[in-house]
């Protein structure tokens, strides 16, 4: 059970980037009503991905892998954790803006998208990407014990 988790865990890890990526190169090109509703479509399935990392994560260091004390005394752990948290965080900018194009979708209109919201988006977006990226860097060192501060 502890591999399968650990698969799911990254498996889901993959697929998160994946949707960021996505929402990144359609916002590259001029907002299209397809394309609007696409990265509305993507912001749900990150949401939901990103729910399920957490579950898998919780579930892996309350009953698999090393067990809790060992992370909450893993200073990769507790950054990991961290930066996960600030991607969250910065995760709802683009969802509430993304949320408001509802109304103009539902009336078949191409959401308003001044260049500086979108470039504001995509620098969010980028920012996520990259906290991502470290928090691989955090799974790794924690993975090697670096960083560990437990007896």
């Amino acid at each position: 059970m502890n591999a399968f988790a650990a698969f799911l865990h990254h498996v889901f890890f993959v697929v998160i980037m994946l949707v960021l990526f996505a929402e990144l190169l359609l916002l590259k090109e001029p907002l299209t009503l397809a394309s609007a509703r696409k990265i509305r479509r993507y912001d749900r399935v990150y949401g939901i991905v990103a729910l399920l990392i957490v579950i898998v994560g919780v579930l892996r260091v309350l009953y698999f892998e090393k067990g809790a004390d060992y992370y909450l005394h893993s200073a990769s752990f507790i950054a990991k954790m961290l930066l996960f948290a600030v991607v969250g965080l910065l995760s709802a900018y683009p969802t509430i803006t993304f949320i408001r194009w509802g109304a103009s979708l539902r009336q078949g209109q191409v959401p308003v998208l001044h260049d500086a919201d979108k470039r504001r988006l995509r620098i969010v977006l980028h920012l996520e990407a990259t906290l991502l990226i470290a928090v691989i860097l955090c799974a790794a060192l924690m993975a090697k014990g670096i960083g560990y501060f437990g007896g």
